[in-house]
């Protein structure tokens, strides 16, 4: 992947340049993600989990392969070219085998990312931090970047069997966030120590060297750091560069590579912006944009009731918190309390598990209705667009956003990627 590999170049030259890596398998999402691409003329940098996406279909019911046609389809109506869509795997390795012995889970492993380097993902997080059955919970880093290789030497041999494809690159590191959010309240976060940083690059490259993947090593361009960012239910931990400047300074020791930071969701402009600045030139999204998706349907739902009365709504409201309370699956070990505190937090909190229920098809059923409803009935009227959705009413004034429903939706996400485009110089950003 060129365009990573040339940000890197550029950002260790000097150059305060960075990217946006979408982890999301939401329609509207990546909708907005890739007409974001396709304005800003930057790459659309899009990743799937090793649990939405692997070889048995993970939570979404793909396969890499699959993944990638849907990502490759919403590009074609987006008016975006194929070779704009930057696809990669993050946290690749045994996570969804983890109640596994190792070496089972680790086979699973190599059957996985060699399946998204063969689609075509060109972006992989190897990620072997996870205890597997039998295993010690505390990994060495010596056991970790030794799994890391053996599952770099798959993805590698992949590559070689398509002659002429670009070959991938790879991000290695463990010390990340819980994907999603934090479970637990939060009051600080340890940032990684430096030495902590050098130990694993260290021991990544020993391994590489000893299962001869010396060229593999040369296209490692990121490391997983904890820079001190995370979220919760309810409170954001703001990036603080004076806690991170030791992290930061440590690239010194280290040529080509840069920061990777995941959970940067809800971070402030001016924290994106010092992160890239800080050599986080990787930025991690996914539960802020779904939640944008969300905070703009709960909006046309209540504009729906006001102007077309309450006897003809869509219910989408209720819809999905019906299908929540249904099946708990996706949320009970996130969300704590009874009653109203509940509620609250099956609707509002940041770590946004109603992401896992739209493709419920009776929320499908009710989306769809809305969407109708809403088109059908013309143009909502000014004072109920600004009273619910403000800045995208004032958009669509100015010309910016296109008649309908989803137009909306897709450009109220569109305005958390923009604050992304702004931190990492989307003008600037390197091509495909």
């Amino acid at each position: 992947m060129r365009a990573l590999l040339e940000l890197a170049r550029r950002h260790r030259a000097g150059e305060a340049v960075g990217i946006c890596s979408v982890c999301s398998a939401n329609r509207l999402v990546l909708r907005a993600t890739l007409e974001h691409a396709r304005e800003t003329g930057a790459p659309a940098l899009i990743e799937a989990t090793s649990n939405q996406v692997n070889q048995e279909g993970g939570y979404t019911g793909l396969a890499p392969a699959g993944f990638r046609d849907w990502v490759w389809g919403l590009a074609d109506e987006a008016g975006l070219p194929r070779a704009q869509v930057l696809l990669g795997g993050d946290h690749l390795g045994p996570n969804p085998w983890q109640a596994q012995p190792a070496p089972s889970a680790m086979r699973n492993a190599a059957v996985m990312v060699s399946q998204y380097v063969s689609a075509g993902f060109r972006k992989i997080h190897l990620d072997c931090s996870m205890a597997c059955a039998g295993d010690s919970h505390a990994l060495s880093d010596e056991l970790i970047a030794e799994r890391t290789a053996t599952l770099c030497a798959a993805a590698e041999e992949a590559w070689r069997g398509q002659p002429g494809s670009e070959p991938p690159v790879y991000i290695i590191g463990t010390e990340v966030p819980v994907p999603g959010g934090a479970p637990e309240a939060l009051h600080e976060l340890q940032v990684t120590e430096p030495r902590a940083a050098l130990e694993t690059i260290a021991a990544h490259r020993a391994a590489f060297s000893r299962h001869g993947l010396e060229s593999a090593w040369e296209r490692v361009v990121g490391l997983v750091v904890q820079p001190g960012v995370e979220f919760d239910n309810d409170r954001v931990i703001a990036y603080e560069p004076a806690r991170a400047q030791r992290l930061s300074g440590c690239l010194q020791e280290v040529p080509r590579l840069v920061f990777e930071a995941h959970s940067t969701d809800y971070q402030a402009p001016e924290a994106l912006a010092a992160l890239v600045q800080d050599h986080f030139a990787i930025l991690k999204v996914g539960p802020a944009l779904t939640f944008a998706a969300r905070e703009a349907i709960w909006a046309l739902d209540q504009i729906e009731r006001e102007w077309l009365g309450e006897a003809s709504s869509s219910h989408v409201r209720a819809t999905v918190l019906a299908a929540m309370r249904a099946d708990p699956t996706h949320w009970r070990k996130y969300y704590r309390g009874e009653g109203q505190a509940l509620e609250l937090q099956l609707q509002y909190s940041l770590s946004d598990r109603i992401r896992y229920y739209w493709p419920v098809p009776a929320v499908q059923q009710a989306l769809s209705h809305l969407e109708a409803a809403l088109d059908g009935a013309g143009e909502p009227p000014a004072s109920l667009l600004h009273q619910y959705l403000p800045a995208d009413s004032d958009a669509r004034r100015r010309g910016e956003i296109g008649p309908g429903a989803r137009n909306l939706v897709v450009h109220h996400v569109r305005e958390v990627l923009a604050a992304y485009s702004a931190a990492c110089g989307a003008a600037r950003s390197p091509q495909p």
